[in-house]
């Protein structure tokens, strides 16, 4: 595998990424996937290819379909993907009953409890596909900061509210946090037994049971679906709440068909393959060490932080699956925003900063309003222009006539151009065609994931600083010295009283 690598940093060396390469792009499942301006030239993909099959992609990819263990540190599988398979969609069976249930309950709104993938994903798929649904709306609470849960509850009556709580464990403390705050504002609003309006989702239900959450209202999903995978199982329910049980069906299919292509299309034609191997090549060979992703559609706000979740959680190790360092950069940082926002913000650092760091547009061809066509068309010009810009650039020569022979301001104008980005582009967005979107972004994260050995499924840096974090909030783990002045001074503050009061103060005096 070495040789390959070899091969890979001895091209990158002798190359240098243009403002567009041989034509390359992909139509899966209703998406159009163009990396033409990566510039990434045939023998680089060519041997990005002899790499990932070096590295055994796919057969890491049928062990996980057939089940076997893949995430060797927990010592499970890793079975997302049998969620939204055509031959076990019975299993989706109880989500769809009980958000027929809830939908017909009289109920109006529903708190969603969770943090993490609890979280991310139910938002995204609220925000994207729910915007007009025709069930109750769905408030996603994840921050354990009472703001977040109060700005939730603001508007909301008590008697026609229910709660969704979502919990691997049934531990997690900041979930578990908001459900015991939110319980109390339904008793303290009149509800008696309010445990009775409490919908489960979890791997743990005897704990669910014991609880108080009633038999029938726990949906269990298992333990071998990681977090941030998790959205096909019981804990995609607040989209089935809110925008109907086919939504829900639509978007496990748009996923499947996305899997079909993924199990069965060769390297040079198969989508997620491609993206996966672009992804490592300029993390880990190039070592440019950020990915900018920015989604042309305000649905799709949340995609930026969604991935940076799925990928950065998975990928963001420094040691192999078998315990041995990786030597090199693994996961990019990912970052983004959302066009045209972005645009007058951060786009700056992209044409004209130092650094060339890959950049991915997704926008989709179809609006999902109605107002005049005017908007979308603007949308997508800047969409469009922005890679184009990046990849052509404008030259110095070309600036300085402009400028009047004044070649201080003509350099200040002018834009390198060879700016790396890859445009992805939905026909329009369903529940299918984002199943299909998310699927794709899963099976990219697992192959740049193979490609260096990674174990995608654990996510044992997370686990430190929430031990820490619960010896100070109960005291008993001994701050350091950084710790206990920073508790002094929040001690201090909190003696004040609220905010408020010192605000009323100050302007006493």
């Amino acid at each position: 595998m070495h040789g390959v690598r070899n091969r890979l940093q001895a091209l990158a060396k002798a190359e240098r990424t243009q403002a567009s390469g041989p034509a390359r792009r992909l139509e899966v499942a209703g998406i159009l996937f163009d990396w033409t301006r990566l510039g990434l030239s045939d023998p680089v993909v060519a041997a990005l290819g002899d790499w990932v099959a070096e590295a055994d992609v796919a057969g890491w990819r049928d062990r996980m379909v057939r089940g076997e263990i893949v995430n060797p540190s927990e010592r499970r599988a890793a079975t997302h993907m049998a969620l939204r398979d055509p031959a076990r969609r019975a299993e989706a069976a109880p989500v769809l009953a009980r958000a027929a249930a809830l939908r017909a309950s009289g109920l109006t709104h529903f708190l969603h409890l969770g943090i993490g993938g609890s979280a991310l994903g139910p938002a995204l798929l609220l925000d994207a596909l729910g915007r007009d649904g025709d069930g109750p709306e769905v408030r996603v609470v994840a921050n354990v900061d009472g703001a977040a849960l109060a700005d939730a509850l603001r508007g909301l009556e008590p008697e026609r509210t229910g709660i969704i709580v979502v919990s691997k464990t049934f531990t997690t403390l900041e979930t578990r946090l908001n459900l015991d705050s939110a319980l109390a504002w339904l008793e303290a609003g009149g509800v008696d037994g309010p445990w009775q309006r409490v919908t489960a989702v979890t791997a743990a239900p005897r704990l669910a049971l014991a609880a108080g959450v009633p038999a029938e209202a726990i949906l269990p999903f298992e333990a071998s679906v990681g977090g941030r995978y998790s959205l096909w199982s019981a804990v995609g329910l607040p989209l089935a709440v809110r925008a109907g049980p086919a939504a829900f069906e639509a978007l496990l299919d748009g996923a499947a068909a996305m899997d079909r292509h993924f199990l069965e299309a060769p390297f040079a034609a198969n989508a997620p393959m491609l993206a996966g191997a672009f992804d490592t090549w300029f993390a880990h060979i190039l070592e440019r060490p950020t990915r900018g992703v920015f989604a042309y559609d305000e649905r799709l706000r949340l995609l930026p932080s969604y991935l940076q979740q799925l990928e950065m959680e998975s990928n963001g190790k420094s040691v192999a699956r078998d315990g041995t360092p990786v030597d090199g950069p693994t996961a990019p940082i990912t970052w983004g925003g959302t066009g045209t926002d972005a645009q007058h913000a951060v786009f700056q650092l992209l044409h004209q900063g130092s650094h060339l760091a890959p950049v991915e547009f997704v926008a989709v061809a179809v609006p999902g309003h109605t107002l005049a066509p005017a908007h979308h068309q603007q949308l997508l010009a800047n969409c469009l222009a922005q890679g184009r810009a990046l990849a052509e650039g404008r030259p110095f020569e070309a600036v300085l006539a402009e400028a009047g022979g004044d070649e201080v301001l003509a350099r200040a104008r002018a834009f390198p151009g060879g700016r790396p980005s890859s445009t992805i582009l939905l026909d329009r967005l369903t529940p299918a065609r984002l199943g299909a979107l998310l699927a794709f972004h899963e099976a990219r994260t697992f192959t740049a994931a193979m490609l260096l050995s990674l174990n995608p499924f654990d996510q044992w840096g997370v686990e430190l600083g929430k031990a820490m974090a619960r010896g100070i909030a109960d005291g008993t783990q001994a701050p350091d010295a950084v710790t206990a002045a920073l508790l002094a001074f929040i001690a201090r503050a909190q003696a004040m009283g609220p905010e408020r009061t010192d605000s009323h103060q100050a302007r006493a005096e």
